[in-house]
């Protein structure tokens, strides 16, 4: 920016696109809060394949939505960014946790994962609910997957290291989300005990064509494999990736080449099909 610019700004250093940006989170707040008022939230289930023969589903990622005024459904994307670290944020946590364990509790033959952060350990509510349907149902915690984030995990290690302590005896399985992405130390697999691991999306898309990521993939796959870790790749778009991924050794597959995320329950569709056929 020129010097003579500067006497342009706005008082207190707004720009015009600072001001766009602040009013677009304002809304995006006041949206989702509105969502959560109203229940107006939903999951959107996601295929996760197995990467070996028969290449059937292994379990589907549970992703939440909110509904705006009209009804629309809307992409988490849109609005997590800018709730992550609010009230508003850990209540959509609690919300896609109940919906995920009420799904389960209601289709005892799928398996689903559902992404946490580390401040949800700490929130009360969120604890209260993932407890109360335990309790109800022990086989739950046998069929549900918790996903962490790199950047998420690191915050408190040692507070998510303790939480994973006490459930994974419970029959639930933890999954570190964005392998890849972030500075987590191979180290600390030696503490976390994950039970996968999913390769982020950035170094998936386009493998097939990208010595670079072919790289990367293969010592992510390598390192998972010493620690004995189930691998995943993510942000699947077409066969030459998927071929490329099988042929390195993931253990699943999943993204838009198997299917976009969907509010209608996928198993629900499979099996009227079936029925029709």
């Amino acid at each position: 920016m020129r010097k003579n610019e500067l006497a342009d700004l706005p008082e207190g250093g707004d720009s015009p696109l600072n001001a766009a940006v602040k009013s677009r989170d304002a809304s995006t707040i006041d949206m989702a809060t509105e969502a959560v008022k109203h229940k107006q939230c939903k999951l959107a289930f996601q295929p996760v394949m197995q990467a070996k023969a028969p290449s059937e589903v292994a379990f589907y990622e549970g992703f939440i939505r909110v509904l705006d005024e009209t009804g629309r459904v809307i992409p988490a994307r849109e609005f997590m960014p800018q709730l992550e670290n609010t009230p508003i944020g850990r209540e959509l946590d609690c919300i896609a946790l109940e919906m995920g364990l009420r799904t389960l509790s209601r289709n005892p033959g799928i398996r689903l994962s559902i992404n946490m952060s580390a401040r949800s350990i700490g929130y009360a509510r969120w604890s209260r609910v993932l407890e109360r349907f335990l309790k109800k149902d022990n086989s739950i915690g046998e069929r549900l997957i918790l996903e962490i984030s790199e950047s998420s995990a690191m915050t408190v290690p040692e507070l998510v290291i303790d939480f994973m302590d006490r459930l994974q005896p419970r029959g639930i399985a933890f999954a570190l989300d964005d392998f890849g992405a972030s500075n987590f130390s191979f180290r600390h697999f030696r503490e976390f005990f994950f039970d996968a691991a999913k390769i982020d999306g950035q170094f998936i898309h386009g493998v097939s064509d990208n010595p670079d990521n072919q790289a990367l993939v293969r010592a992510l796959i390598a390192v998972a494999r010493e620690f004995e870790i189930l691998v995943t790749a993510e942000s699947v778009e077409n066969e030459k990736d998927a071929e490329f991924l099988i042929a390195n050794g993931v253990d699943c597959l999943q993204g838009f080449l198997f299917g976009a995320p969907t509010v209608s329950a996928p198993w629900k569709v499979k099996n009227r099909e079936r029925t029709a056929s």
